[in-house]
């Protein structure tokens, strides 16, 4: 990984200005979120008191209004075309754009099957889904479970990291016993 470059409020600032006042979306450093989350990281590890605290904790809310408007911003302007152009996205921002095509892949996959009377693909997609696993972290110790798949699991000690079946999960999650977590976490 290349070296994160310092960043400021006044560069921040100028790029977020820079992209408002443009309709397409514009060149930035590619270590822009990077260099964002090092400084706010270190700023916040930072033991201020007083004044210098309210003041840290005023910049640390200013850094955080520019960069959740400028990726906003980024992010209506690659998707509001009708030609996606990635040229000048940060991998960060094509992360969340990945998404949202996959969305857009599955309502049309779930429409196009209900409209063509494709009850087989609909039946095939909710079994998928269904028996799909989903990574939790426990909040609570747990005893031993039986699956939706009719295996054992566990027992669950809190902070404890296991993969369960979703409706399983689901319904730990529900009860604040354990919460979804994915592996970027």
């Amino acid at each position: 990984m290349s070296e994160i470059k310092k960043i400021d409020v006044s560069s921040l600032y100028a790029t977020l200005l820079r992209e408002i006042e443009n309709d397409s979306v514009q060149e930035i450093d590619p270590q822009l979120y990077s260099s964002i989350a090092n400084f706010l990281g270190n700023l916040k590890n930072q033991g201020y008191d007083g004044v210098e605290s309210k003041i840290k904790d005023a910049l640390i809310s200013m850094i955080t209004e520019m960069i959740i408007l400028l990726l906003k911003i980024r992010i209506q302007k690659a998707t509001g075309s009708d030609e996606l152009d990635y040229s000048n996205l940060l991998d960060e921002e094509r992360y969340i754009i990945d998404s949202e095509d996959e969305l857009r892949q599955r309502k049309e996959t779930i429409l196009a099957a209900t409209l063509n009377g494709r009850l087989k693909l609909l039946e095939t997609v909710a079994k998928s889904h269904k028996s799909r696993s989903i990574v939790v972290r426990f909040l609570k110790s747990i005893d031993q479970i039986v699956g939706s798949d009719l295996q054992k699991y566990g027992p669950f000690e809190a902070e404890d990291v296991a993969t369960l079946p979703f409706e399983n999960a689901q319904a730990l999650i529900s009860k604040k016993i354990a919460t979804k977590i994915s592996w970027e976490d």
